[in-house]
């Protein structure tokens, strides 16, 4: 498959930004987190093609959408400070000479690769635009809408509501239209001090010296979820209502350390982000920035315990992030929690040894995949190849209702060993269209 690169330019909002909101500060959770990019890739089918009218549609909205969205058109300006100058975001079109099912079907990431602006795959960039993004399109009509956000003013809901806001602008929807929220900084206040800079030699962010990694795709279908839920209230009545991240992260847990060879005198954890939006009035839907934390659960049998036990583990560490510790977050010492929380996860991976880290993020409940510009929602959705070992990203499995896809990224000898792990084809797929 062939992808040509038409046109480079810069995209400015369409308004320019008031001079009263020149100046975004940081809060202190943007403050400990590099400029990477998060990278997002929107598929559609070419059923309502409309020639090239649907990527001047793309243009021109993304133009529009800029305008309540600002920050997305600055640059940075030292630690803490984002200079709203509109300088614009990077805008690309390109022509694929493939059909857009060739893409999914295949899920080659040298091809996913080359649909979104930036190949960092998630690591620290010396781009200085706050998002980039590619509009290809596909011989049969299809349009791939490549996103990337940079992590270091916003997390995966800033993106959700961006996209959300800029779709609505394309189908001139103006009761969808959204006003993000702008107080992470007077809720979590910059320190802008030299201890709390980024931390750029941690190994969540820095390339390592093997590249031996590879990426699978796992899908689960409501049916299957909804057996794991059986199991887990059969084996675990105490545990109410388990969730569907809670059921597949325990499972997908398990069955890596399982992959992995992990004994009992292994220390196996899994990390995850929570998002803190909702649990303070204050922090609505659409409040811009990074809001989460990352909690961790830890195995007691290492490598060998029993899934459903994981539930309760994730379960008791997702309860932490509450009400309580989001105000203890905002008071005088928050800045030092927010620190510790981050630095836990560096430390752990440094520690190497008989310490197993396995970290996941959820997309499933942002609403990316009713992203309309105008010609349908997206037919699927996913993320570009990403050389760090030991992350699963969950999806919202556009092909199945209520389905889950899992991206797992492990090193290649160990992803062998897990795509023949027979527990886990009982419950999955690994191919489109299964």
């Amino acid at each position: 498959m062939k992808i040509e690169i038409l046109s480079k330019e810069l995209v400015k909002p369409s308004s320019p930004t008031p001079i009263k909101l020149r100046e975004f500060k940081l809060s202190f959770i943007d403050e400990r987190i590099p400029h990477s990019y998060i990278p997002l890739i929107l598929y559609y089918s070419g059923d309502n093609y409309n020639g090239i009218n649907n990527i001047r549609v793309i243009k021109s909205s993304l133009s529009d959408a800029l305008v309540r969205f600002y920050p997305l058109a600055g640059r940075m300006k030292g630690q803490a400070l984002l200079d709203c100058n509109d300088q614009g975001v990077l805008y690309i079109e390109a022509n694929a000479d493939a059909a857009i099912t060739d893409v999914i079907r295949s899920v080659d990431f040298d091809v996913l690769d080359e649909l979104v602006p930036f190949k960092n795959n998630g690591y620290f960039s010396s781009a200085r635009v706050q998002l980039a993004v590619q509009a290809t399109s596909f011989s049969c009509g299809g349009i791939a809408i490549g996103v990337c956000i940079s992590h270091r003013i916003a997390d995966g809901a800033t993106l959700s509501s961006f996209i959300t806001h800029w779709a609505a602008t394309a189908r001139r929807d103006q009761p969808n239209l959204i006003s993000p929220l702008f107080n992470s900084s007077l809720l979590f206040p910059p320190q802008n001090t030299p201890d709390f800079k980024p931390n750029f030699s941690s190994l969540s962010v820095k390339k390592p010296l093997s590249t031996k990694f590879t990426t699978k795709r796992f899908t689960f279908t409501k049916s299957s979820i909804d057996s794991l839920k059986s199991k887990v209230t059969q084996y675990s009545p105490k545990i109410l209502h388990p969730s569907r991240i809670e059921v597949v992260t325990a499972f997908l847990w398990s069955r890596c350390a399982a992959a992995k060879g992990l004994g009992e005198t292994h220390r196996s954890l899994a990390f995850h982000p929570v998002n803190l939006r909702g649990k303070i009035p204050s922090l609505t839907e659409y409040s811009f920035g990074n809001i989460f934390q990352m909690v961790s659960a830890e195995s007691d049998g290492g490598g060998t315990a029993d899934w459903v036990t994981l539930v309760a583990k994730l379960r008791a560490a997702f309860g932490r992030i509450d009400t309580d510790y989001v105000e203890r977050l905002m008071g005088e010492k928050g800045f030092e929690m927010g620190k510790e929380n981050f630095l836990e996860i560096s430390k752990l991976l440094g520690l190497g040894g008989n310490i197993d880290v396995l970290r996941f993020s959820s997309y499933c409940r942002f609403a990316m995949k009713e992203a309309d510009f105008g010609w349908g929602r997206p037919v699927w959705a996913s993320i570009g190849s990403y050389a760090n070992k030991d992350n699963v990203f969950l999806f919202e499995s556009l092909e199945f209702c209520g389905g889950i896809e899992a991206w797992i990224v492990l090193d290649a000898r160990v992803m062998e060993r897990l795509q023949r792990d027979f527990e886990l084809l009982r419950f999955t797929s690994s191919c489109f269209g299964c």
